[in-house]
């Protein structure tokens, strides 16, 4: 559904009965964008990230470091800084300062962000929101897990 935003058609035709495969199925291919402060994210940093993944929030939003705030592109989880800030100059040019147009984001419910998560993933969920984040929140430390090859137990 996420992929044809809603436009898809299945077709399904039974083939033949096969032996049960043990791998694992499903999860997600693309990565996560996961925020590298904490603070409120700007619409300016939006706009600049806004071609490396669809994002999960809009603007004006409180986020904390490891919080997961979008999907990647690609395959690898890439942290990024959704709170930075343009700076303020005092040169004026009619075309510089142009307002920033961001898509919507997409919206997760609590059914849709469970099924999102991979294993190193949390979900948290409080009164006002359903947020991701990874479970391992500082970058060094996740980086150190993920060479160390261990199993994230926190």
């Amino acid at each position: 559904m996420t992929e044809t935003r809603g436009y898809g058609i299945m077709n399904h035709s039974f083939d033949h009965f096969a032996p049960l495969v043990k791998e694992e199925i499903g999860g997600r291919r693309q990565g996560v964008l996961i925020s590298m402060d904490t603070g409120q994210t700007t619409a300016y940093s939006l706009g600049q990230l806004e071609d490396r993944g669809v994002m999960f929030l809009g603007p004006g939003v409180q986020v904390y470091e490891g919080m997961i705030v979008g999907e990647h592109n690609r395959e690898n989880d890439l942290t990024v800084n959704v709170t930075r800030a343009k700076h303020a100059t005092n040169v004026r040019s009619a075309t510089k300062d142009q307002t920033v147009t961001l898509k919507e984001p997409r919206k997760m419910s609590l059914e849709d962000s469970l099924a999102y998560l991979n294993d190193d993933e949390y979900c948290e969920i409080t009164p006002k929101s359903v947020r991701m984040r990874k479970k391992i929140l500082e970058k060094g430390e996740r980086e150190r897990s993920q060479r160390r090859g261990n199993k994230v137990s926190k």
